[in-house]
């Protein structure tokens, strides 16, 4: 069973196939965080919480005299409040009627339901009702009639345990909330660090790695998407945990908005986490019957370190968030033009591209921007959904269709929430911009925000991109979204209530694209926020895969890549070959080590095509049948990360099929050395007993001439999984600066009296 009940002792378990998760609602009706960690039985954990009197730690007036152990301030609890005795950061804030910003909430009951919750309006994990099952815990506050309704969902055979809240005002006066979190989880003891990705725009999801210290960290955004600075996902690992080994727990906030994620070291050593909405650009008011979601937030533990960590992750996102006929059919390798033309280009150019494209083995042309209103830089034409036919020369369809008679498939890039004040929807709709009436508003981009919580804008974007997917044969659509939103506010809400326009925004995004998507279910939709501003579990609820950066320098990529897989599975990583010398950074890189970085994720290409060599033409056909030829080990098989672009001179990780009978390991040199020392693989996740041989992915006669190979990539010799494991192999040295090698790790039967040569 997944949620075992005590009901003499109000004690709920939750087991998952390697991990428990305990609370109980003690006689003060406080309801408890008492255990989450490795599995282990459903005894009562609350008896380990030491208790003692703790100055200026106030005891509830029901305690009275009697127990000045009992405080608020140092009981783990399960879903905590501010302003009746709690002094840390808290889950929930209210402003009461009379100005007052206490909330009491007490356990009021429960009940257990087959299968995984869904929540009204916002994405969260799916799953089948023999896959799941569902707690929901209510809380009461009896003072105003606010109740907090905590769910929790189980996955059982996945490590995954979900958190979502419903708030609901059954008194008869207003109640606004504040702060309004969908996470509360405290330790009782560890000595802890956390790990999460900080960035800008081109450079995201920088690895971080802190001691929780004493008093407040936290990462969060308030820009009205996720953002490239912070992502809404984090791991809490005990101190000295590796990628292997020790106790790590992972959150993963389904939501694509203003988040805070804050951690604290209290004065007894315990560790508090929250994560939620961001109270610092919300509020948002409830009458009487009114009721509130908040997103869901996904968690994991592990006790084998960040590595199977990740894996777990991976797998709930890929099979649990991750919808529709792309979910788990191959994406076709796609060409974008944006690096090649930018703005500047004609239907005739376009063509060109996609036939010299086809030839390649490459099966889908992206058109980026440029192709509507009049949009000849980024300062005019955005929300002008109407194909440019003089800049064409040819309808959007005709092109289209061009491009489809070559043999290809046709994508197109939108920008559906920007609008420029150049535009022609904007001179009919200015009130449409987000803005402060009587303020300038600030420009980014050149452009402003569609208000997307109002429903008639919602409307108007659904009926326009549906007109025009409706109108041409597509199969793909990169939705964008180019800057981050302030002068936050909308003119259909009142002054009272423009603390809610933020979430309200999201609300309604998640509206149209859940509309779109359900209308055109055979279009591969990819996510982008300006490259990785609105790299998300929400987002990737309704497009499979994201675009992971705007930068598509290999060497930059790797970190970027290396700090997205710790949450994020590479079927959701946006990933393109582009030019060299890179048009970001200037940097040179082999054409291959570019190949090798882009497998990593969902491999596509972004440039001038008719500028390669026949040799690079001939490398580029040779890259994409590899692709094909490994797309399921690749997209679905099981990640390693096994070095870091962070230290060494080497990145690597590895890809290896759940079964343990083939593995692919990349390794990239970011770092040249004169008389280098040797790059080790030890490689996880196959058959200690079985028998592998080892193939590099180039030519070694022309590419490795006059240098002795490693052991174990010469003709018919064998390692066995334990060998690989626990010695491993030598990476054969780079030729070049930023040489890539990908060695196919595949089983063979050894034969001992061929002295373990495969037969």
């Amino acid at each position: 069973m997944a949620i075992i009940i005590d009901d003499e002792n109000r004690i709920f378990t939750l087991q998952t196939q390697n991990t428990t998760y305990q609370m109980k609602a003690d006689t003060q009706n406080v309801l408890l965080h008492t255990y989450y960690g490795e599995k282990t039985d459903h005894s009562d954990k609350s008896l380990l919480i030491y208790r003692a009197d703790r100055g200026f730690s106030g005891n509830p007036y029901e305690i009275g005299k009697r127990d000045r152990t009992y405080s608020l301030d140092s009981l783990p609890q399960e879903y905590s409040s501010f302003g009746t005795g709690d002094y840390r950061i808290t889950s929930l804030r209210v402003q009461n009627q009379d100005g007052s910003q206490a909330a009491e909430l007490r356990y009021a009951g429960y009940r257990v339901q087959k299968g995984k919750y869904d929540i009204p309006g916002l994405p969260a994990a799916y799953a089948q009702n023999e896959e799941a099952e569902t707690l929901i815990i209510r809380l009461a506050d009896a003072y105003s009639g606010l109740e907090a309704e905590l769910y929790y969902g189980i996955l059982e055979e996945m490590d995954i345990i979900t958190r979502a809240v419903k708030i609901t005002n059954y008194g008869k006066e207003d109640v606004i909330l504040n702060k309004a979190a969908s996470m509360n989880l405290d330790w009782e003891y560890g000595d802890f660090e956390w790990i999460s990705f900080y960035g800008r725009h081109s450079m995201e999801m920088n690895f971080q790695r802190e001691k929780i210290h004493h008093g407040i960290q936290a990462i969060g955004s308030v820009r009205g998407s996720s953002s490239h600075q912070y992502n809404p996902f984090a791991i809490v690992c005990e101190k000295g945990s590796n990628e292997t080994m020790g106790s790590c727990y992972g959150f993963s906030f389904v939501y694509s908005g203003e988040f805070l994620i804050e951690a604290e070291k209290d004065q007894l050593d315990r560790t508090r986490l929250i994560c939620g909405i961001h109270p610092d650009n919300f509020s948002w008011k409830l009458q009487n019957g009114d009721m509130l979601w908040l997103p869901e937030v996904i968690m994991t533990h592990s006790s084998s370190g960040t590595g199977k960590l990740s894996r777990n992750l991976h797998k709930v996102i890929r099979e649990h968030i991750c919808r529709g006929k792309w979910k788990n059919s191959r994406c076709p390798i796609l060409i974008n033009n944006w690096e090649a033309t930018y703005f500047k280009f004609n239907g005739e150019k376009l063509t060109e591209i996609a036939k010299q494209a086809k030839q390649l083995g490459i099966e889908l042309f992206a058109l980026d921007d440029g192709w509507f209103g009049n949009r000849e830089d980024d300062s005019s034409g955005l929300g002008d959904w109407f194909a440019n036919e003089k800049k064409l020369g040819c309808t959007l369809k005709e092109l289209a269709e061009r491009i489809t008679a070559e043999g290809m498939q046709f994508g197109i890039w939108l920008e559906p929430e920007g609008i420029s004040e150049d535009s022609d929807l904007y001179r009919r709709h200015p009130d449409w911009a987000v803005g402060i009436p009587g303020r300038k508003a600030c420009l980014s981009r050149c452009q402003w925000i569609l208000d997307f919580s109002r429903k008639d804008v919602q409307d108007y974007i659904i009926e326009r991109i549906s007109k025009l997917l409706d109108g041409i044969p597509v199969s793909y659509v990169k939705w964008d979204c180019n800057r981050a939103i302030c002068d936050k506010f909308s003119r259909l809400l009142d002054s009272g209530r423009q603390g809610e326009f933020a979430h309200r925004y999201v609300l309604g995004l998640y509206r149209v694209l859940e509309e779109l998507t359900e209308k055109f279910p055979e279009i591969l939709f990819e996510g982008c926020g300006g490259g990785g501003g609105r790299f998300d579990a929400g987002m990737l609820y309704y497009m499979p895969q994201s675009w992971g950066s705007d930068t598509t320098d290999a060497i930059e990529r790797l970190s970027i890549q290396y700090g997205a897989s710790f949450g994020y599975p590479v079927s959701a990583m946006g990933t393109h070959v582009s030019t060299s010398p890179n048009h970001q950074t200037g940097r040179a890189v082999p054409l291959s080590t570019r190949g090798c970085v882009a497998m990593a994720g969902t491999f596509g290409y972004e440039l001038d095509i008719s500028t390669l060599t026949q040799e690079e033409k001939a490398e580029v056909k040779e890259q994409i049948s590899r692709f094909k030829k490994y797309y399921e080990l690749i997209q679905y098989g099981e990640y390693y990360r096994i070095s870091s672009p962070y230290e060494g001179t080497c990145t690597v990780w590895e890809i290896a099929d759940p079964s343990g009978r083939e593995a692919m390991v990349s390794a990239v040199y970011h770092h040249a050395q004169a008389n280098p020392a040797p790059v080790r693989v030890k490689v996880q996740g196959l058959k200690d007993e079985a028998g592998y041989q080892l193939f590099l992915n180039e030519d070694l006669k022309e590419k490795y001439p006059g240098r002795r190979l490693p052991y174990g990539f010469g003709s018919g010799e064998v390692l066995s999984g334990a060998a690989l494991k626990q010695f491993g192999f030598v990476v054969p040295e780079a030729i070049n600066g930023f040489q890539a090698w990908q060695i196919h790790i595949k089983e063979c039967q050894p034969v001992i009296e061929t002295g373990g040569r495969c037969v």
